[in-house]
């Protein structure tokens, strides 16, 4: 089978969870199947990213689309000039004639079986008609998350804001949903939020992995130190209120109960407002080589996660290395576990710092979850995930085939 997977942005190093995500499952993908790897990125060209790319998935094509709007005032002036547009900015910001010009030039060059659609932003760039079976990877309800922002956020402007961003999001993403031959979700919960906008059996879910091998302890995985850690991009807005909630609500109850506790925000580019949360204890690391480390200090991993969609992948992860996890309900939603047996959840601030607390003086009972949390991740191994996608796409792309040739013999 010949898949073409378009994406936005970077996608090494890979830090995200989509990323993450995406990264493993073109991975394995690439053991059987010839898979072309379109991915664009602003900024100058980065001829470093290309060349490690091509070493990482060999046959990628790169587009630099030469956009800079990276500083705050570049990209509010960008928003400003696309307010009047319908499309929600999150997506119209990626919209490049490039990258247009190149995705019909793979097609008509290489003829994929099937074109993978990664994330909602790369949709723009999708023609009306491919001429081959398309899929949009959905790793998030995007509305859903704006919609939690629109909730969640304090200032009458910024609300504003996320309560139109919400509305143009909210059309944009049931549009595509029907443009694509097929939606990939990675959850059931995401599904059924889809299945109000389209056919539930155009949708199906392909849960998140992990990587077994390198997650996996090779010994005894208990420490005596009282460390929680929280593993997340702190670029991203709900991990940043995330925290500040932690911090500011849920930290100083857990202190009150075990003075000597610690805790460390793990995740590149944390900016004002958390570096602003650094204490005595509590440790914003920033960017680091590999979270495993952080991870085997941990007694506790910790998930305050209130806005957000898809699946924390990182779950699976500090399950995989053997972690107890506190978690709110959005923080683990639509994950393949259950609260009180392999994590524990708690949605109030009062009921997560005496999980927290309970766990960091109770070495039987965080063993008890450490142990339960590690034989639910040992299902979940990337391998057996990219395999599910595969069958998807094999299906979809014999399907849509038959189509086609139905029609064309009406025609006839």
């Amino acid at each position: 089978m010949k898949i073409l997977w378009v994406k936005a942005n970077k996608i090494l190093p890979v830090h995200s969870g989509g990323d993450i995500r995406s990264f493993n499952i073109l991975r394995q993908l690439a053991k059987q199947d010839e898979v072309i790897f379109l991915s664009y990125y602003d900024g100058p060209r980065d001829r470093d990213y290309e060349e490690e790319l091509g070493r990482q998935l060999p046959g990628s094509v790169c587009v630099c689309t030469g956009k800079h709007n990276d500083s705050v005032v570049a990209r509010g002036l960008d928003y400003l000039f696309r307010v009047p547009r319908p499309i929600p900015y999150a997506v119209s910001r990626f919209e490049s004639v490039r990258v247009q010009k190149k995705l019909e030039q793979c097609i008509a060059e290489t003829r994929p079986d099937i074109a993978v659609c990664d994330f909602l932003d790369a949709a723009i760039n999708f023609p009306r008609s491919l001429g081959v079976a398309s899929l949009l990877f959905q790793h998030n309800v995007e509305s859903e998350i704006w919609r939690r922002h629109a909730e969640t956020s304090t200032g009458w402007l910024r609300r504003r804001i996320y309560q139109m961003e919400f509305a143009k999001m909210l059309r944009y993403e049931r549009g595509m949903l029907r443009k694509f031959d097929h939606v990939i979700a990675v959850s059931e919960h995401d599904r059924m939020l889809m299945s109000v906008w389209t056919e539930a059996a155009r949708i199906s879910v392909v849960p998140t992995g992990v990587d077994l091998a390198r997650f996996t302890p090779a010994g005894n995985a208990q420490t005596a130190n009282p460390l929680g850690v929280f593993v997340g991009a702190m670029d991203w807005p709900p991990n940043v209120d995330a925290m500040e909630y932690f911090c500011n609500e849920i930290w100083p109850a857990v202190q009150a109960k075990v003075p000597g506790a610690q805790f460390r925000i793990v995740g590149r580019n944390p900016g004002a407002r958390i570096q602003r949360l650094a204490s005595t204890s509590v440790q914003v690391t920033g960017s680091v080589p590999s979270v495993i480390e952080h991870l085997k200090e941990a007694a506790v991993v910790v998930v305050p996660l209130r806005i957000g969609g898809g699946t924390r992948l990182k779950i699976y992860e500090a399950m995989a290395a053997g972690k107890a996890v506190v978690s709110t309900t959005i923080g683990a939603e639509g994950l393949d576990v259950k609260h009180g047996t392999d994590i524990w959840l708690a949605d109030d601030a009062s009921a997560f710092a005496s999980a927290m607390v309970r766990f960091l003086q109770d070495p039987a009972a965080r063993r008890t979850l450490e142990l339960a949390a590690a034989a639910t991740a040992a299902q979940h191994d990337w391998s057996a995930v990219a395999n599910k996608f595969r069958q998807i796409l094999q299906l979809i792309g014999t399907s849509v085939r038959t189509q086609k040739v139905g029609e064309l013999a009406t025609a006839g």
